[in-house]
């Protein structure tokens, strides 16, 4: 929040006597309360040393924390049963989309056919890269550069605003599979041909090769100096990234490793020996194994004390790293989960079956399932308010944009009563079945919710491949 302004402090007087202003909570009471804070501006400069106007400063953080509540908890009503939805093809001809990425900027697609697509996140296309003469594995995107690399052996260097294609990078002898960036400049590659390559992406040039796996490389995951590499070898290596040298090996799984994590406290890896084992990167050890999967484990994500995986036998599971203990055993998809994600209020999971499903993260309840069922969802990324589902429908490779963020003029009106139904609450293009009913806007709670969060601003200013191996697995 910042440091104390000398002698402006808020004693505890004060501040009860300005807690005894009316909140605002609505355009109606926001203009009562103006007028009582200026019938009480003489008094205020007599009990504070403040001018009104200082003290008016102080009451803006309020009615922000208020639409902020609100907001979200628009957005959140919106992810349980709502949302817009844009729908459109991507590819005249079917494709399989391999890998996509959701930035602040972007909606970016890779696909088998050797092309990649850049949206914007709305849904709008923008260009085409071409360049790759044949499927596109990996990808991975830092603001406006996107580095990609496939079965051509490649690794390309792109500026998505403009389309244009800035380096393309020779060295690897085989499909490149896995792609990760650990600054703006460098980007480290995993490939089929058991290498992996530390790329200077300003000079277009390969500044390491990494070498010690005996087999594919199909996964990495990066966290500061240190890189950790997934193996067909069903070994996992640690790598510095500045010397190229293999700090430890990894080595306890019984088949090929499909899926890593690794936050710099601690490395996951997913086998096809169906295990998740967890590893101390300071020294090697392997903290945990975690059982319960019967098939490949190909999804991975860790978030803070929380992992969550998915396997070929279509179950999602969430773990603590605490207990090194299940949490939820979700029962998710009839085939393959082929897409995973979560954060810290959702679960969202995309499978073979051709379903898209959000599950509550704490309790392991199934929220909805997101649009119609397909032939199949290659892909799936959120963000807070924005989720992109890649699927195959009718024989097409089609995209569809959610949009959970609530229109201006809701936020600007929205006044929902007891009992309110979601046809009265939510606006036109939003998707929702006609027996379900919006939560109730609860205003004691959000009163309670902002009044903590004020109490908290008031303390802190008081202190200042491979397809042919495993064809459903992306």
């Amino acid at each position: 929040m910042g440091s104390n302004i000398a002698g402006n402090t808020p004693t505890s007087a004060n501040i009860s006597q300005w807690s005894s202003y009316p909140r605002t909570a609505s355009p109606t009471r926001a203009i009562e309360n103006m007028s009582a804070i200026d019938e009480n501006s003489a008094e205020i400069f007599r009990r504070t040393g403040m001018p009104a106007s200082r003290r008016l400063k102080r009451s803006r953080p309020e009615a922000t924390h208020r639409s902020h509540f609100k907001h979200q908890y628009m957005v959140e009503s919106a992810w349980r049963k709502g949302g817009r939805m844009k729908a459109k093809h991507i590819t005249p001809d079917q494709g399989v989309v391999t890998s996509l990425h959701l930035t602040k900027k972007y909606i970016i697609v890779a696909l088998d056919n050797a092309k990649i697509h850049i949206f914007d996140t709305q849904g709008e296309h923008l260009r085409t890269l071409q360049g790759h003469m044949m499927g596109v594995w990996a990808m991975v995107p830092w603001d406006d550069i996107l580095v990609s690399g496939g079965c051509d052996r490649d690794v390309r260097v792109w500026n998505m605003a403009t389309g244009t294609s800035i380096h393309t990078l020779h060295g690897h002898t085989s499909t490149v599979r896995c792609l990760k960036m650990a600054n703006a400049t460098t980007a480290i590659s995993g490939s089929r041909d058991t290498t992996l390559r530390v790329w200077d992406l300003a000079a277009g040039t390969c500044t390491c090769q990494l070498i010690g796996h005996q087999a594919s490389v199909r996964c990495l995951e990066i966290h500061g100096d240190l890189v950790v590499s997934g193996s067909y070898d069903t070994t996992a290596k640690i790598w510095s990234i500045q010397t190229g040298q293999c700090l430890r090996t990894l080595q306890g799984h019984f088949s090929q490793i499909y899926a890593i994590a690794f936050d710099g406290k601690r490395i996951a890896t997913g086998s096809l020996d169906t295990s998740v084992r967890i590893w101390n990167p300071f020294d090697g050890t392997c903290q945990a194994i975690l059982q319960g999967h019967t098939s490949l484990v190909g999804q991975l994500q860790m978030r803070n004390n929380t992992l969550v995986t998915g396997g070929s036998d279509g179950s999602v599971r969430v773990w603590s790293l605490n207990t090194y203990s299940p949490i939820h055993r979700l029962a998710a998809h009839d085939n393959s989960v082929t897409s995973l994600q979560f954060d810290d209020l959702r679960v969202v999971s995309g499978g073979s079956d051709g379903r898209v499903k959000i599950w509550d993260l704490t309790t392991g309840t199934l929220i909805r399932e997101l649009s119609q069922p397909a032939e199949a969802v290659w892909r799936v990324a959120f963000e807070s308010e924005r989720c992109v589902v890649m699927a195959s429908r009718t024989g097409r490779t089609i995209m569809e944009v959610w949009d959970f963020t609530p229109p201006a003029e809701e936020e600007e009106h929205l006044s929902i009563k007891a009992g309110a139904t979601a046809a009265g609450f939510m606006p036109a293009g939003y998707h929702i079945a006609e027996d379900q009913a919006m939560p109730e806007f609860d205003e004691d709670r959000m009163d309670g919710l902002e009044c903590k969060e004020n109490e908290e601003m008031m303390e802190a200013y008081d202190q200042d491949d491979m397809k042919e191996n495993q064809p459903a697995v992306m």
